[in-house]
């Protein structure tokens, strides 16, 4: 921070908690991790709920989340300067009971606006709950136990995927779609109160600080706009409209603009001197483009099990949480070898995997039962530490120890950003590519009045026969489509497989205690 900073004087260490005081901060902590975690994957499956109950379309509903995804990735280059100003313990609570009062008011908004206004609420709270999760864990655990706490976090940063979607669900099902949020007010609000009234003799030294206004404005106005221009890109027929060239010029010239400040501000918001590593660079290109071809296979999927074959938003979440199951048994076999062999080797057999498994997928078709498409989500799981806690190490390995927190945060901003932009993007591919297969497939159909004449010799009227036809055929656009989204995404796994053997190894260990 700058030499105006002033620390606070009276500020005495805090002593260790013990006993049952020190498990139960251990256990709230895990939880207000896991909430904000399982919030990131719980609206996947209950889109088209969503966007039915709301009245828009599919690919308006999506913007349920990647407006939290964008609003959390604002959110995380801020938290080190909260923490830093306003102390840990306050900061995460108040995010905390702030998370809690945005999911009431997403569980209970009459509009798709509302509902995304409170969406961005719900992010910018719950963007500093993961890493201050972690640090303050860190905090009132003694040496000794730390692993033990760690491994509480870890637990939690894991079961949350696999639990968003078989929670969010089941919840749409049998409750509606709001109560896949509001699931999380009394965890949220409660844990709140509770961690402050029992850690605020752990508060952190404060230091007054400033923030980089113009930075986070410019953040603000680039990211802003770039999410605009997807989310809104299709109904406004693209560059056709000049309002989406207009917030296509705005994020341009807004992210041109904070390059240009962040490299040249004394105390930046976000240190972009981090990539003239060549090391760091190379693994940001990879993690954006394997982060954002599994949100993308993890946004469509759902969609296509329930509007291509019908599936509940249940039988979609307990297909797609099988992804995690394998995942929890592999991390800690990951996160062991990564230390012990070239990480390279174990990113390129997990992306390789996660290329194979993805390219399977893409040969899916409408007659696949739940067993069948349940058991390639559940193979998939396999290759995800592989791939993410490895390239975490080898990025960071990358830089000087000084700048490992600055790069931690910087790398989980991509993170989410990658996931928020394909989120956007590949919905709306998915919707134009099936309009385009249904034309194609019905310009290349013969006999098809032959066909309308059967079916009304069965007893059908010719609306009935006709609707039936299109149905078939809508069903197979939307089936090629999907499949071709699988199919991008797999080159896309298979092209970071290869990248990245460009990345230098690490001379030696990595301290990874500052990556969240």
């Amino acid at each position: 921070m700058s030499s105006a900073a002033t620390a606070d004087t009276t500020y005495k260490e805090p002593v260790p908690l013990t006993g049952i005081t020190l498990w139960l901060c251990g256990i709230l902590l895990a939880m207000a991790n896991f909430v904000a975690i399982l919030d990131v994957s719980i609206a996947n499956v209950s889109v088209p709920n969503i966007a039915g109950a709301l009245g828009v379309s599919t690919s308006q509903g999506t913007w349920v989340i990647t407006s939290y995804a964008v609003a959390e990735a604002i959110a995380v280059p801020l938290t080190g300067w909260l923490a830093m100003r306003f102390g840990t313990v306050r900061v995460f609570s108040v995010s905390l009971i702030g998370f809690g009062i945005a999911s009431l008011l997403c569980g209970i908004s009459p509009t798709l606006e509302t509902l995304v206004a409170a969406r961005i609420v719900q992010g910018f709270c719950g963007g500093p709950l993961m890493p201050l999760s972690q640090t303050l864990l860190l905090t009132i655990f003694p040496k000794k136990l730390q692993p033990a706490a760690m491994g509480i976090w870890a637990i939690t940063t894991l079961v949350a995927p696999v639990a968003g979607p078989m929670l969010g669900g089941t919840l749409c099902d049998n409750f509606g779609w709001g109560s896949i949020f509001l699931v999380n007010v009394p965890v949220a609000i409660g844990a709140g109160f509770l961690v402050w009234r029992v850690l605020f003799s752990q508060e952190t030294k404060t230091v007054k600080a400033r923030v980089d206004t113009v930075g986070l404005g410019l953040l603000v106005l680039w990211v802003g706009a770039l999410q605009l221009m997807l989310d809104l890109g299709k109904e406004r027929d693209w560059f056709e409209s000049p309002f989406i060239i207009g917030l296509a010029l705005t994020a341009l010239l807004g992210f041109i603009a904070f390059l240009i400040w962040e490299l040249t501000d004394a105390n930046p918001i976000v240190d972009l001197r981090v990539f003239r590593h060549r090391g760091f660079s190379i693994a940001m290109v990879c993690m954006a483009l394997m982060i954002g071809s599994f949100f993308a296979i993890n946004v469509i999927g759902p969609l296509w099990l329930q509007n291509n074959l019908g599936w509940t938003a249940t039988w979609a979440g307990n297909a797609t949480g099988m992804v995690g199951v394998l995942a929890i048994f592999a991390a800690p076999i990951a996160a062991q070898l990564a230390v012990k062999v070239d990480p390279r080797r174990l990113i390129f057999l997990g992306v390789g995997w996660l290329a194979i498994i993805t390219f399977m997928r893409g040969m899916a078709t409408m007659d696949m039962s739940f067993g069948q498409i349940a058991f390639l989500i559940f193979l998939t799981g396999v290759g995800m530490p592989f791939f993410f806690m490895p390239l975490i190490q080898i990025s960071m390995g990358s830089v000087n120890p000084e700048e490992t927190a600055n790069a931690a945060g910087l790398q989980n901003f991509i993170r989410t950003m990658a996931g928020a932009v394909a989120t956007s993007f590949v919905a709306t591919i998915w919707e134009n590519n099936a309009t385009k297969n249904h034309e194609g497939i019905v310009d290349s159909m013969k006999g098809i009045q032959r066909t309308i004449d059967q079916l009304m010799q069965g007893g059908m009227s010719h609306t009935a026969a006709v609707a039936t036809i299109d149905r078939m055929v809508s069903g197979q656009a939307l089936m090629i489509s999907t499949n071709g989204v699988f199919m991008g995404a797999a080159c896309l796994f298979a092209a970071c497989a290869l990248i990245v053997w460009i990345i230098p190894r690490p001379k030696g260990p990595v301290d990874t205690s500052n990556v969240h």
